[in-house]
């Protein structure tokens, strides 16, 4: 019997914006993914392109998020531990073991599971699941950027650069964006006094 790893681990736990999400993905033994690294060592256009092969290869994979009223509600660390718990519970494979990205497991899950520090570098199926959350998380900012091509959303995907910071002293807060982070909520008091 072959055992099933599934690899976990998440995008957008910085960004002042937008949902964080998750991604986990059982890889076959046999997985042909050239270049499959941590995404963070990728440039965008390789995850660009490694993305519909992770999910054509894969044994099994699923995409969450926690938006931002979960993020508001729980706190980051909280709602990042949601939406891994989601992406797990949405494989249609059980696996064997969890492997997640991290110091941290999420709590009351079904299978064994264990944290590993820079697991997605050392762990192909963590590696594949940060491509998948990460590749997620940056089509809710091209989707944003749409809507409000004024803030930059495309360019800096949703974390705290002075273009951004420069849009949001411009054209205020969204509802989008994350209150209780720190700029954002500097914002939101200067307003209310």
């Amino acid at each position: 019997m072959t055992l099933l790893f599934a690899g976990v681990d998440e995008a957008g736990r910085g960004p002042l914006v937008g949902s964080v999400f998750a991604a986990a993905v059982i890889l076959p033994a046999d997985y042909d993914l050239p270049k499959l690294t941590d995404s963070k060592k990728l440039t965008e256009k390789c995850r660009d392109e490694l993305a519909p092969l992770i999910k054509e290869q894969a044994l099994a994979y699923a995409i969450a998020s926690a938006n931002v009223a979960e993020i508001e509600s729980l706190n980051i660390l909280h709602a990042t531990m949601l939406a891994m718990k989601r992406a797990i519970l949405g494989l249609n494979l059980a696996p064997h073991e969890v492997l997640i990205d991290g110091n941290r497991v999420p709590p009351e899950l079904p299978y064994a599971a264990r944290a590993i520090v820079k697991g997605d570098l050392s762990e192909p199926v963590i590696s594949a699941a940060s491509v998948l959350a990460k590749t997620a998380r940056d089509a809710e900012m091209y989707a944003l950027d749409k809507l409000y091509p004024e803030y930059g959303f495309g360019r800096h995907k949703g974390y705290g650069t002075p273009e951004h910071l420069a849009a949001l002293e411009q054209y205020g807060v969204l509802a989008e964006h994350r209150v209780g982070f720190k700029p954002i909520k500097d914002m939101v008091q200067r307003e209310l006094f």
